[in-house]
């Protein structure tokens, strides 16, 4: 048990301290997933290429990854130069405002150094496929090993095989509908994985079916993770969702003292009105 807790740490990502998912990997050996390492250097002010395509690998070059791709024509440099000028480059990793494409420098995570990464930024990584199996292969041997049993079934217990968000508990299948049975509100409940450790349902986002971490106050919506670092939301001021929702509470909370405080004064007045009415049709 404790060689795979030591295993499981390096596996896991120095910026979002999960397990990685499409790792990069860097000039100086260490790993970082593909999402955080768009969003690191977008905090450092440079722009990032889409985080939801896919990563160069050393069995995907831009040349064999798509036939279109091979045949597309090269840019002129005059249009080239207009699109540099004009603030608009192809280079994943070049800098706002800049006319130029320079050197990107990446703040490793892991050694505390600034890596440099030329001037495609990422695009100059290679997907780190051996160490995104290691961490596929894990996940089975977790999953295998950590087989959770039904909470509800008489001795012997059978291997639970449906979740229940709203019920906080594991079933077989017997036991999920015979708990949930059809007709109640209980049968409107949706069957999760089984677990040990029971989330909140957070909301989704429809995009990328993540679950939404930040509010965009410039769209007004929630976003996610993958949502933040797109350049749809490059300028735009996205804040965390706890931080949202304690600034519309406080709002709220302001408006009601302020509509309750009044609620005498309308009542006297309305009973006014009332008896001026009636004095009216006398």
């Amino acid at each position: 048990q404790t060689s795979m807790k030591n295993m499981e740490r390096e596996l896991v990502c120095p910026v979002c301290k999960e397990m990685y998912k499409q790792p990069l990997a860097l000039p100086c050996t260490h790993n970082v997933c593909h999402v955080c390492a768009s969003e690191v250097l977008l905090q450092h002010g440079y722009l990032c290429c889409d985080p939801t395509s896919e990563p160069s690998s050393p069995a995907a070059t831009p040349a064999t990854r798509s036939p279109r791709l091979g045949r597309r024509a090269i840019p002129k440099p005059d249009r080239l130069d207009r699109l540099l000028k004009s603030g608009f480059g192809t280079y994943p990793g070049r800098k706002r405002g800049t006319v130029h494409p320079q050197t990107v420098s990446f703040p490793c995570p892991a050694c505390q150094r600034d890596v440099d990464l030329g001037e495609r930024g990422l695009g100059s990584l290679f997907r780190n496929l051996t160490l995104e199996r290691v961490v596929e292969r894990y996940r089975q041997t977790i999953n295998i090993s950590a087989a959770i049993m039904c909470q509800f079934c008489k001795p012997p217990q059978l291997e639970a095989t449906k979740g229940c968000t709203e019920c906080k508990s594991s079933f077989c299948n017997e036991c999920f509908k015979l708990y949930h049975p059809w007709g109640t509100q209980k049968a409107q409940h949706e069957p999760t994985p089984p677990t040990l450790t029971f989330r909140p349902k957070g909301l989704m986002c429809p995009e990328h079916k993540e679950e939404v971490t930040h509010y965009c106050k410039t769209c007004q919506r929630l976003v996610c993770q993958l949502c933040r670092v797109r350049r749809t939301h490059t300028s735009h001021k996205i804040t965390p969702v706890l931080s949202a929702y304690q600034a519309l509470r406080e709002k709220l909370t302001k408006s009601l003292t302020y509509i309750l405080s009044s609620q005498d004064t309308v009542q006297t007045q309305i009973a006014e009105l009332e008896e001026t009415v009636k004095h009216t049709e006398v």
